[in-house]
């Protein structure tokens, strides 16, 4: 249990207050229009969904996608081996050989480079949900604490009819400036993340070897 855990239920109470303010609308031009317009989500229902992300179950799908590398070294090892036979059919499987492995494990494109980027990509992920809750977290115990804060519990508590007199609404959209500006930051991070690794997430492209006429006239000599 981390920070924002152990901050979402008074959270989740305060921004379901605020979102039961804004459902009448906000001050005109106050700056959490471009935010709602952006995001198109209420703060309240923009944190149940994002305390849903934790970095724990990222980490770990990186580590079991590294984990696999180790059957494709197996592989490679095994068609490493030299062969003791020459001739035709010697030098079109040496071509195919070599072909297949530079496909396993050559490069960044080969399948080794690629689960390689897939474990970082989601490493990255990891880190930046951990990073991001941090930060969320931050932002949520900074509005708890505030005048806002107490302006829109008092504003929706039980007897008074919510924003009937407009009373707590310009407290309930500065919080929710503060809360969705965290979340957008922590939406470009995540759409930065998906940018910078999407060309190295792709499939990985077969490499066809070198083609050769096959000649037929030549022994194959096996065991010399």
């Amino acid at each position: 249990m981390d920070a924002l855990d152990r901050l979402a239920e008074p959270g989740l109470d305060l921004l379901d207050r605020v979102d039961t303010l804004l459902a009448r609308g906000a001050p005109e031009h106050h700056p959490v229009w471009p935010l709602l317009r952006r995001l198109q989500v209420l703060p309240g229902a923009a944190l149940h969904s994002f305390l849903g992300l934790h970095p724990a179950p990222l980490a770990t799908a990186g580590h079991a996608v590294r984990q696999l590398v180790r059957g494709y070294d197996q592989v490679c090892a095994t068609l490493s081996d030299q062969v003791a036979w020459s001739g035709p059919a010697a030098s079109a499987y040496g071509r195919s050989r070599a072909a297949l492995l530079h496909q396993l494990d050559e490069g960044p494109d080969s399948l080794v480079g690629r689960l390689e980027s897939t474990a970082g990509y989601a490493d990255a992920l990891a880190d930046w949900v951990d990073r991001s809750r941090v930060a969320v977290a931050r932002t949520l115990a900074d509005v708890l604490g505030s005048a806002e804060a107490v302006a829109v519990v008092a504003a929706t508590s039980p007897g008074r009819e919510p924003a009937a007199d407009g009373v707590g609404v310009g407290e309930a959209a500065e919080i929710a400036r503060r809360v969705l500006a965290v979340l957008s930051v922590a939406y470009d991070g995540a759409e930065t993340l998906l940018r910078e690794w999407s060309p190295s997430l792709g499939p990985a492209p077969w490499r066809q070897p070198p083609q050769r006429p096959v000649r037929f006239d030549a022994p194959t000599r096996v065991g010399w």
